[in-house]
């Protein structure tokens, strides 16, 4: 191929065709990313998150679905004064500025007091250790009672007046009593008993009779019969 023809190829309309549908082609493509990504991620949008807090969940539910915005439970609670479904709490801070899509997770009441098992605490560790494994888990404790044992020492757990088992469930609002050990009886002290051993019973020595008196009445040897002691002659 000499160097004229070479030239002479990129005078052919076929080539700048492709050239510029090429460029168009890319032009297009970019222009498509560009307000597709802007479509997708919602370029623009701005909406504040309203406050739910304490209102019913289909209440709730209503409003988040009119603002383009979706709603989801994360997990549930217990407040007693407030009625079952109420939203506690919400993931989105209310006055936050999203964009439509985003979802909500939520809190909300429980219909009934939540219950939990007690732990195995009784009879298995001090009252510390008991203690701190309790208020853990979210039970309420009480001022503990002490019962004779070894000190600190955890005996049992009563819950309205009734004392409970490891593994029982209970409400977890309801105050736990502990009873732990005064220290007055040590588990490893043995109670000995002294007897006092008797070989041989002592005889009580007799006193002497005292000597009659003047006008004593005593009793004779001889006859047995009694008779008054006189003065000697």
């Amino acid at each position: 191929m000499t160097i004229s023809e070479f030239f002479n190829k990129f005078r052919s309309w076929y080539l700048w065709g492709n050239i510029l549908a090429m460029l168009l082609t890319v032009a297009v493509l970019c222009a498509g990313v560009k307000f597709g990504i802007d479509l997708y991620t919602h370029h623009g949008e701005k909406i504040h998150v309203p406050n739910i807090r304490h209102k019913s969940f289909a209440d709730a539910e209503h409003i988040l679905d009119g603002l383009g915005l979706e709603i989801s439970i994360s997990d549930t609670g217990y407040v007693k004064t407030l009625p079952p479904d109420c939203i506690l709490e919400q993931s989105i801070v209310p006055g936050t500025i999203v964009k439509s899509g985003r979802v909500v997770y939520v809190v909300i009441n429980a219909a009934h007091t939540p219950t939990l098992s007690i732990p195995d605490v009784i009879d298995n560790s001090s009252y510390r250790e008991a203690r701190a494994k309790l208020i853990a888990m979210g039970f309420k404790v009480g001022d503990p009672q002490y019962v004779p044992g070894e000190k600190d020492w955890v005996y049992g757990i009563k819950c309205k007046g009734r004392l409970v088992t490891t593994g029982q469930k209970v409400p977890i609002d309801a105050l736990l009593i502990i009873q732990v050990g005064d220290g007055l009886r040590d588990m490893n002290d043995s109670v000995a008993y002294t007897y006092k051993k008797y070989d041989e019973f002592e005889e009580e020595e007799e006193e002497p009779l005292a000597e009659p008196e003047v006008g004593d009445i005593q009793q004779t040897e001889e006859t047995d019969e009694f008779e008054e002691v006189k003065e000697p002659e």
